[in-house]
């Protein structure tokens, strides 16, 4: 008997439950080298009105979704609500004075400030302005974002259950504060699958912080597909060389022979499939296959030259420097246009432990166009009222001062008990403001938004019911809510 044949037929125990707890098998592997026989194929007739899906499971969208694709632009280290959208009048006149024992109710505070022997109110040095049709308070830091005020949700109560970064990046990315878990991206890439088989179905973008003091590293756990196949895991596009490693061919392989090369370690690949049944040999054969076609549609993403000098003044002149905020916003439209269904842009540098309003200043100069530029420009090509578009980070800043408090220079702690986020498109209300805090900008009075709340409602809009997108992994059934959230209705139009 030929020996692979033999060992097909004989499976041991892990064997078995490998291929019966994933479902990928022979079959995922034909639909490879054969994609006419399956539904993610371009060459299925779809119904009018419906794009193409490649990958994801096939009851879902669960619901007529509001947002095909999402653009996260998480700001992390967290930018202050109070510096930026919650406007605090009443601090001014308690400047210097104690934080309340009435306000702070025994809640924790970090290390950094728990030795403090006081606890200074500091109220933000900046002009608020009223923008919109509603009178929306905002930051004089923030002008281009106050044009586009009327598109967008603000939310000033989300709130989280981490008081430092990491579990609070964690969190608000794969809904646990503990690494392992899949990432909000990747839960929509096994979900919904791409609208264009030549490019991934989670993109990440990272750009450097314009502050002059740099916070923490950002981990590629935090795109990482956790206990899933590798194959939904975000893949992150570089700022120079090739925009994604290992993309182009060595020196001296032209496409021919690495077509040869391919489809041998292919075969190759089968053969070991089908003996240990191990999910992970199908998600790197799609990995191969994927790289391959992105080496022709990669560079014609990558190839400004086409854009009109228009879309550079719109979003500024950092948009013609590869890795800058603004850069990669018009790199997150041409995904979105190209059918990536999720793309996550991280911007780091928004730390603000002291030097406040030197550093948030610079921050919002580096950030304040390309955000507004981008929801502007979406909405210019039609592609707004079906592009959830989300920013901000991963608490709050605390209303006392952190160090040393003078008129016109302060630092803030980390505050996770009420933080500002906003949202547009994709099904959001145009032109609201959710929630309530207290004076101090301290506690939720009205309208808590957790952060489980948020992707329940991310999902929600991507026509997903969050208690029914499941996966599977040590005999439980695991989800990006875990026992948790509730859709924010209020949010919706």
């Amino acid at each position: 008997m030929d020996p692979i044949r033999e060992r097909k037929v004989i499976l041991t125990r892990r064997q078995l439950f490998g291929r019966a707890s994933t479902g990928i098998g022979v079959a995922a592997l034909a639909s490879l080298l054969n994609p006419k026989l399956f539904a993610d194929s371009p060459h299925i007739d779809f119904a009018p009105g419906t794009a193409a899906k490649f990958g994801g499971l096939p009851d879902l969208p669960h619901f007529a979704p509001t947002a095909k694709r999402v653009i996260f632009l998480h700001q992390s280290g967290a930018p202050s609500q109070i510096d930026l959208f919650d406007y605090k009048p009443k601090l001014k006149a308690l400047s210097g004075t104690e934080l309340p024992d009435s306000v702070r109710q025994g809640q924790r505070i970090t290390g950094m400030t728990s030795g403090q022997n006081s606890l200074p109110v500091a109220p933000s040095i900046f002009k608020f302005n009223r923008a919109g049709e509603n009178g929306t308070c905002i930051s004089e830091l923030l002008p281009h974002t106050a044009k586009i005020i009327d598109e967008i949700t603000l939310i000033k109560t989300v709130n989280t259950d981490a008081i430092n970064h990491d579990p609070a990046i964690t969190f608000i990315q794969t809904g646990f504060m503990q690494p392992g878990r899949p990432s909000l991206g990747s839960w929509v890439s096994y979900g919904l699958g791409s609208e264009n088989q030549n490019l991934p179905a989670f993109v990440v973008l990272i750009s450097q912080a314009n502050a002059i003091n740099r916070d923490q590293p950002l981990f590629t756990r935090l795109w990482s597909s956790g206990f899933m196949p590798s194959k939904y895991q975000g893949v992150r596009f570089r700022a120079s060389g090739d925009p994604v490693l290992f993309l182009a061919n060595p020196e001296g392989i032209d496409a021919e022979t690495r077509r040869a090369m391919l489809d041998s370690v292919h075969e190759l690949n089968e053969i070991t499939e089908r003996s240990y049944g191990d999910p992970e040999i199908a998600a790197r054969i799609s990995q191969y296959e994927m790289a391959y076609r992105m080496q022709t549609s990669v560079p014609e993403l990558t190839d400004l030259s086409k854009e009109p000098e228009s879309t550079f003044q719109l979003y500024g002149p950092d948009s013609r420097k590869p890795g800058t905020y603004a850069a990669n916003c018009l790199m997150a439209r041409r995904l979105t246009e190209r059918g990536v269904r999720f793309v996550q842009l991280y911007h780091r540098g928004w730390d603000q432990h002291n030097d406040l309003p030197r550093d948030l200043a610079l921050q919002c100069q580096g950030t304040d166009q390309a955000s507004a530029a981008l929801i502007t420009d979406l909405k210019q090509r039609g592609l707004l009222d079906d592009t959830l578009v989300i920013w901000g980070g991963e608490f709050g800043r605390t209303v006392y001062c952190q160090g040393h408090l003078t008129e016109t220079n302060y630092g803030r702690d980390h505050h996770p008990r009420c933080f500002a986020m906003w949202f547009a498109g994709g099904g959001i209300k145009r032109g609201f403001v959710l929630g309530e805090t207290d004076d101090f900008s301290y506690n939720v009075v009205s309208d808590p938004v957790p952060i489980h709340d948020i992707q329940a409602t991310v999902l929600h809009c991507l026509g997903i019911d969050h208690t029914r997108l499941t996966y599977k992994f040590q005999g439980r059934h695991f989800r990006l809510t875990d026992i948790a959230g509730n859709v924010t209705n209020q949010m919706l139009a």
